[in-house]
């Protein structure tokens, strides 16, 4: 069955349909969704829905942009909600020069704040980092020694990928391997291992080829799962069946 890595199925594009959707996800293969928060206020959302169906799992954590609303006491409230059952992972945290909606030193403290919180309980992160190659690996390097999780939608050079995945981090591959212009994470797929590739949506953005420009979600993984078996010269089954291991190996489900 189809493992979604990450998901955003509390963002309100889903709004109208989100009951039916996720009711519909099995019988079209979709066997296990990770949604995953990227504000302090979507925190409690990824849980409730974790809670709401029995394939869902939720990962707890502020997004680069969204780090302004961080301060000691809604970190600390934050903390508390890992005692939830079906908390899997400290995510997405990361860095983001893109947008660069936060200070740059703002953004690396919380971002080493929330390793420092993955490392207290012995959970995986999931990493966003974009247009900020350099310092994001710098902190990884000093910061998540012994740590697991995935490099998210991952946009960096082939040599980079081998680094990450020597430091024990799996490639999260989305929507964008589908894109005509998509050279640099073909050849990323092409030259690392399945065993270190997780399948992810990113939903509601990312949606790949042919629905490019629509809202995403979890049954469209089956187009990146086809272009990684046709990079990579196997069969969609076993491009399914390995990326699933590899998910349920870093999540511990």
């Amino acid at each position: 069955m189809i493992f979604d890595t990450h998901a955003h199925y509390d963002d309100e594009q889903f709004n109208e349909d989100r009951v039916e959707l996720l009711n519909s996800m099995e019988e079209q293969g979709v066997g296990t969704i990770i949604n995953v928060s990227a504000t302090y206020n979507s925190c409690r959302k990824v849980i409730a829905l974790a809670k709401e169906y029995p394939f869902v799992y939720a990962a707890v954590g502020i997004h680069p942009d969204e780090v302004g609303s961080l301060n000691e006491e809604t970190f600390a409230q934050m903390k508390e909600l890992f005692k939830e059952e079906k908390v899997v992972a400290v995510g997405e945290i990361g860095l983001d020069y893109y947008w660069d909606n936060e200070p740059r030193e703002v953004q690396k403290k919380w971002f080493i704040r929330q390793l420092e919180l993955a490392r207290e309980l012995d959970l995986p992160v999931l990493i966003h980092s974009r247009e900020a190659a350099a310092d994001t690996m710098e902190i990884m390097k000093e910061h998540a020694k012994g740590l697991s999780g995935v490099i998210h939608c991952y946009s960096y050079s082939k040599e980079m990928a081998q680094e990450y995945i020597k430091m024990g981090f799996y490639i999260g591959v989305g929507g964008v391997v589908t894109f005509k212009n998509a050279k640099k994470l073909k050849e990323v797929v092409e030259n690392i291992p399945l065993t270190s590739i997780v399948l992810e949506t990113d939903c509601p953005y990312m949606a790949p080829e042919p629905n490019r420009g629509k809202r995403n979600n979890s049954v469209y993984i089956r187009y990146v799962a086809e272009k990684i078996a046709e990079l990579k010269g196997i069969t969609y089954e076993e491009v399914v069946e390995q990326t699933e291991k590899n998910a349920r190996d870093m999540y511990r489900l």
